[in-house]
């Protein structure tokens, strides 16, 4: 029966510290409403962990059950956040001489739209590109710069809102 103990507060350490991974993925994102209801069910849990190890202090068991569950809840709290992959990101990519002609074309013919800035590098002029796209195609999108520019600058940048533009997801009735 004690070993039941020690499970509950490891597995609900776990989903609280998950609850809280997502929670704040969506309070960075805007998302109010689900990230209050996240919120209570996540402090509920919590307490009802919290309270099983404060009743017996002196059970070192209890105190390795809450930590390994914290610990574990961080780590499935990142992997589920990845597999959410709630939101937008903008990249900056500068492609490698001589590729931005055809690493253009091939975005644009994916359908995602690009906007080109002339910038100067340290051995002169360049190509930037301004990609906007969801978390959901960003692997899709790097794979296309990969393939046809491999020797591109990219940067990824969080971005809380997007309004306008064109997105190959939002073209397909997403």
């Amino acid at each position: 029966m004690l070993f039941m103990e020690y499970l509950f507060i490891f597995v609900a350490r776990i989903l609280d510290v998950s609850l809280a991974t997502v929670r704040m993925l969506l309070v960075v994102r805007g998302r109010r409403y689900p990230a209050a209801g996240i919120g209570l069910l996540e402090a509920s849990i919590y307490v009802g962990a919290l309270s099983r190890v404060m009743k017996n202090l002196d059970d070192p068991w209890k105190i390795l059950a809450y930590g390994l569950g914290f610990a574990s809840g961080t780590i499935i709290g990142s992997i589920i956040e990845e597999k959410l992959a709630i939101g937008h990101v903008a990249l900056q990519v500068i492609p490698a001489e001589g590729m931005a002609e055809e690493l253009l074309s091939v975005l644009r013919t994916a359908g995602y739209g690009v906007t080109v800035l002339q910038g100067k590098g340290m051995t002169g002029p360049k190509e930037v590109f301004l990609v906007s796209t969801d978390r959901k195609t960003l692997p899709r999108l790097s794979s296309i710069i990969e393939e046809f520019a491999p020797d591109s600058f990219v940067t990824v940048l969080e971005t809380r809102s997007v309004q306008g533009g064109v997105f190959p997801y939002r073209r397909q009735g997403k």
